[in-house]
């Protein structure tokens, strides 16, 4: 993983768009769509990974055409705010087949998790019998998701500006 940000021009932008979509794609198909000739596509794309960009390509799997078609955010706040406790709650709740994500975030709660499950009553027996029950957990709200009208993981800023620096206004 990178610890800087990556230089990324406007073709970088449009490749990480196009695997974002379809990262089965061909090279010779996505250098055909970006311009650019297939060994130069494959070096850019070498690149994005090599830098931590690309961090990695999986299945997308829909949860209700595996028999989970109720989604919900659980925001959950600790009882005890240590160390130990954090990554206890963290490590019990990653292994749950229901989660889909885990945010530790700031505010009154301490984390946001996004899951799939069956029905209301599995989405019941979650929260009573695998977090509620977890001896770090004070308390939990459940919000459930209608739709999801935008699912992705990140897209170039209109002006495909470069740098990230180059967007920032100056201090002086």
């Amino acid at each position: 993983m990178m610890s800087e940000s990556a230089e990324l021009d406007p073709v970088d932008w449009q490749i990480l768009a196009i695997l974002q979509d379809d990262a089965s794609i061909t090279n010779k198909a996505l250098a055909d769509r970006v311009g650019l000739p297939t060994s130069s596509c494959h070096e850019r794309v070498r690149r994005l990974r090599a830098t931590g960009v690309i961090a990695g390509i999986r299945a997308v799997v829909d949860p209700a055409a595996v028999g989970r078609g109720l989604q919900a955010f659980v925001a959950v706040r600790l009882r005890p705010h240590r160390r130990d406790m954090i990554e206890s709650f963290t490590a019990g709740v990653l292994a749950l087949p229901e989660t889909l994500a885990l945010y530790n975030v700031s505010g009154p709660e301490d984390f946001f998790l996004h899951v799939a499950v069956i029905d209301s009553t599995d989405l019941q027996r979650l929260i009573v019998d695998d977090l509620a029950a977890r001896p770090e957990v004070g308390h939990c709200q459940t919000h459930l998701i209608f739709d999801r009208p935008l699912a992705t993981s990140m897209r170039p800023y209109p002006d495909t500006t470069p740098s990230p620096a180059a967007r920032r206004p100056s201090r002086s």
